[in-house]
This record gives structure tokens, sequence and C-alpha cells, in this order.
């Protein structure tokens, strides 16, 4: 279904024509078609024989099908991840030819082929998160921009926080991590809220590359907030074999540990820079907003009940949570949807979703691959071998590697292919496989932060009018303790609910004071302007409260402690 949209709507090349589908493109819809149909009319048989003793006609409608598939990923996503799909591909034939442990025997084309189309390939674990549960969260962020909740979420947060220092850029903290709940895209994060708090954030004096910064840093932190995370959060869970809500419970802290940084962050840098909060009479009354437009929160509590609560399944939850709007969007004409506006609303999310079911098909030729090889276990040996049995430099690969990968690639793509390569790795360290899972999932949604290919940062440069390369450094500057937590939660399971009770508590209350004292250093202000000393103490102390164990909560605690009291007795005597 997905790639014969992809190719009646999507053009294959520049000069195509838009008005119409091309000769070329039946073409491929035909070769997308047929392999399915064959497949439906042979299962029984099909099934016990591909990739071990394939027929002809098995070879030819597999490979027919790999074709269109890569083609599908090379129109929605662009050259990257369909030329690494070809190299995986030429991979397993070729791997009688690799060096160390690169090596395997190698596979006939019509064994790899009939594998790659088959239930451990193209039709595995990605593909069938992305139709099972994917789709309808794409369709639901459809309905939330349509029925202007986008807006009403902006005007919600400009009154929770528009007062405070900085106002503008802790509003996009809020209306980030509140659409980014229902959109799960940085880059589609960036464009719903960006063209509201960008502006407000340079009419308040933020620089353009500030106010870019800002919105990327936040608006990739959707991503990794629940319930959705950018959709990988449903395919973790069936990897890991283990209900949804578990995996949303567990990203709980650490996105809250993500955003309370992002907090400090801007309320550090806006004192440096001497900014204020908007104006009680810039900001919209907090009464007559949620009068007028409060009933569009429905659509995600029911959603959060229905998810967390009731332990319903993905699937019927997000079905409940879009039924749930469009009755409520009825309430006022601004958000009611006739038949015609649901049907618009309903083909925008169908192509919204069709990036994603190609790369997950990519993804599944890359994952086939590496199961009929063993290259997963492979790739865990190399990390392994070369980190010396240490967990710290195997995670800095693992980071690496995670950040590489997602470059310019949708985040589901780049979660399915990194946690098949790094994961092993990982849990053969004793890492737990959430914990692991989660470490490569944050990293994947980082990468659209981090330069060169930084996404998220390259729409924002673009709405804020600012360089794109220093929108992208600068974010990155922010975020640094988003590039950390994950060390937290592999170092500390009990911020991924691993753990007493007591240990949990002590997780959360040294990881908040650690991302406030890592604040500071970075932007140079904890009650005032911090000298190099001051900094440098700050940084310490911030490493060692991020670092789980007691000693190293006292010593980072007590170093966080001297400073504020030392600039507190500057601040008096000044």
């Amino acid at each position: 279904f997905a790639g014969v949209l992809i190719y009646a709507v999507i053009p294959g090349w520049k000069n195509a024509p838009k008005d119409r589908i091309h000769l070329i493109d039946y073409l491929f819809i035909l070769l997308t078609i047929a392999p399915a149909a064959y497949i439906f009319i042979v299962f029984d048989e099909w099934i016990y024989r591909v990739g071990v003793v394939p027929t002809t006609l098995d070879f030819i409608f597999s490979t027919l099908f790999v074709i269109t598939v890569v083609e599908m990923t090379r129109r929605t996503t662009g050259l990257p991840l369909a030329i690494l799909s070809g190299i995986f591909i030429l991979y397993g034939y070729f791997g009688n030819y690799m060096p160390g442990l690169f090596y395997h025997k190698g596979y006939s084309w019509p064994r790899m082929m009939t594998y790659l189309f088959s239930l451990d390939g193209i039709l595995s674990l990605p593909v069938l998160s992305s139709a099972h549960y994917i789709f309808l969260f794409v369709l639901f962020g459809a309905f939330v921009e349509a029925s202007g909740a986008g807006k009403f979420f902006v005007d919600f947060a400009r009154c929770a926080a528009g007062r405070l220092r900085g106002g503008p850029a802790k509003v996009s903290i809020i209306s980030s991590a509140i659409i980014g709940t229902a959109s799960g895209s940085s880059v589609a994060n960036v464009v719903v809220d960006g063209v509201f708090n960008i502006p407000l954030m340079k009419a308040s004096g933020f620089r353009p590359s500030a106010a870019g910064a800002i919105e990327a840093m936040n608006s990739t932190g959707g991503q990794i907030m629940p319930p959705v995370m950018g959709a990988g959060a449903f395919l973790m869970a069936e990897i890991l074999g283990v209900p949804y809500s578990k995996v949303a419970l567990a990203a709980v802290i650490p996105a809250l540990m993500y955003y309370t940084s992002a907090y400090w962050m801007i309320d550090f840098f806006s004192a440096s820079e001497g900014l204020r909060g908007m104006k009680r009479e810039e900001l919209p009354v907090f009464r007559r907003i949620m009068m007028e437009k409060g009933y569009l929160l429905v659509p995600i509590v029911v959603l959060l009940i229905s998810l967390m609560v009731l332990m319903y399944s993905p699937y019927r939850s997000a079905l409940y949570a879009i039924l749930s709007l469009i009755i409520v969007g009825w309430l006022r004409t601004s958000s009611r949807l006739g038949f015609k506006g649901i049907f618009q609303t309903l083909a925008k999310g169908a192509r919204g979703s069709i990036e994603i079911a190609a790369t997950c098909a990519a993804a599944g030729i890359i994952v086939g691959v590496l199961t009929q090889t063993g290259g997963g276990m492979k790739f865990a040996m190399i990390i392994i071998n070369y980190s010396g049995g240490s967990l710290l430099v195997a995670l800095i690969f693992t980071m690496l590697i995670a950040i590489i990968l997602g470059m310019g690639m949708p985040t589901t793509a780049a979660y399915a292919i990194s946690a098949s390569v790094l994961a092993p790795a990982l849990i053969q360290l004793k890492v737990p496989a959430i914990a692991a899972h989660l470490f490569i999932f944050y990293f994947a949604c980082l990468s659209a932060l981090t330069p060169p290919v930084a996404l998220a940062a390259f729409a924002a440069a673009a709405i804020a009018n600012a360089k794109t390369w220093n929108v992208g450094w600068l974010g990155m500057k922010f975020a640094l303790a988003g590039f950390l937590i994950p060390y937290m939660f592999v170092y500390g399971p009990a911020m991924v609910l691993v753990g007493s009770p007591m240990e949990i508590a002590i997780a959360i209350i040294s990881g908040l004071l650690g991302t406030l004292a890592l604040g500071a250093a970075v932007q140079g202000w904890l009650l005032k302007s911090a000298s190099w000393v001051e900094r440098v103490l700050l940084l310490i102390g911030a490493l060692c409260l991020i670092k789980p164990g007691w000693i190293t909560d006292l010593i980072g605690f007590g170093l966080l402690i001297i400073v504020a009291g030392y600039q507190y007795t500057k601040y008096k005597k000044g």
C-alpha cells in the first residue's frame, strides 16, 4: 500500500510530471503489487523454502521487490539510506572476500534475495511496527495539526512560562514537549512550534542563532518524550518483547531530565545576556484560552490514559485519541472537521506515513543481511575487542556510530539499524537491555541536532534566518546534558526504573542537581556571572553528580554548595 502511494504521489526525478503518474511509475507500482500477490497465493509453501531452497519464481519476485524498496527509499529520504541498503546487500553476497571479523561464507543471490523478502528481512519487525503502530500515530499527529491544536499548545505554554526570565525560550520547552508528544518528529516539531516561538524569541532579544538553536534543542527532545517518542518506542517494545507501557515509563525520567537541563541552560543564558520575560499584556489570558480551546487537551489525555492506565494496545489507544479529537473538535467552528476535512487529513496522514514505511522497509533489508550473515554479533565482537572490554569506550563507539547512522535518516530507521548492530555489544557488557536500547535511541534522535547533517537545526535556522552551522553547534552546546543523560542511565539504571524506589529517588535528585550545575558551568552563570575557576568547579561538580555513586554525589553537591555560597556572599556584599 505504501509503495503504491509513493510511486503515485512522489516524482522519481527532477523533471518528472507532477500532475499525472508517469509510465515508469505505473511500472514500479506493478512491480510492487506483483510480488505481494505472488506471496499471497503461494504463502503456505513459500514460508518453508524462502532463503533455503527457493524456486526461480521466488527469486524473481523477491529481487523485484527488493529493487522497488530501494527505489521507494531513494524517493522518500534521498540517496544515503538507499546506498547503505545496497552496500549491505553486496556485503551479503561478497562476504567470503571480506577480511577478519567481517568474513562470512557468502550467500547466492537466490538465497539472499528471498531471505530479504521474508519475515526476517523487509517484512520483519520494522515494517510490522510501521503497519501496526506508527501509521496510526502519524495519522493522530495529522489530526492534531488539522484541528489547530499546535497554536493552542503554544498559547498554553506562553501562559505557563512567558513571564519567566527568557520567557519565550522557556515557552518553547513546554510547547515542544506537548507537540512532540503528538508528532514524534524533530523537524515537524520545529516547523509547527518554531513558526510561533522563534519570532517571539528574536523579538525579546535573543540572537537569531540562539533562537534557532534553542528551538532545535527543544524540538529534538520531543522525540524522546513519551508517549510517541518518534515512533521508535513501539519498535523498541517489539524488539525487547515487553509491553509498550514499560518502554514509555522507562523513558519518562530521562526525558524530564532533558527538558530540566534545557530549562537551566536557557535560564542561565538569559541571565548572562540580560534577557527578560514577556510583559503581561503580551500574553494570552489563561482562562480565556482554556475556555476557548482547552478541550483540545482531551485527545492527549485520552491517549495517555489508554496507554498508561487502561493498558490498551498502542493501535487501540491511537484510534481512541483520533476519534476523541474529531468529536471534541465539533465544539467550535475553528477546530471542526467535516467529512471533507477528515478525508483531507486522512490523505495528509497517509502521505506522512509513507516515508516511515519506506525507511522501515529499507531498515528491514539491513536487518535481514545482518541476521542472515550473523553480522550483528560480529559488530558486537568488534566493539568489545576494540574497546578492550571497557564499557565507557564501548559506549563512546556506540554513540558515534548511532549519531553517524542517524544523520539525514529518519529516527525510526536509524534506531532499527543501530539497535541490530550495536545493542548486542552493550548487552554482552552487562548493560540492561532496556537501557542499552534507550541509549542507542537517544543518540539516533540527537543526530538531528548534530552537525554536519543536523535536520532539526537546518529547519530552525531557516525560520530564524540564521546560519545553519551556527545554529547546529550552538544547539549542541545548549543540549550538552542531553548527550550525557544516556551515560547516566547506563551507569545508573535506576533512571530507567531498574532498581529500588530509594535508588530511583537518589538518581532523580542527583541528576537534577547535576543538570543545574552543568547549565551553570556551560553558560557561566549561577546566582551571578561565574569566573573561570567557578565554572571549572561547577563542571567537576556536575560530572560527579551525573556519575552514580554516593561518594561522587556528595563531592558534586559539596562543590555546587561552595560555588553557590561564595556567589551569594559576593552578591550580598555587592
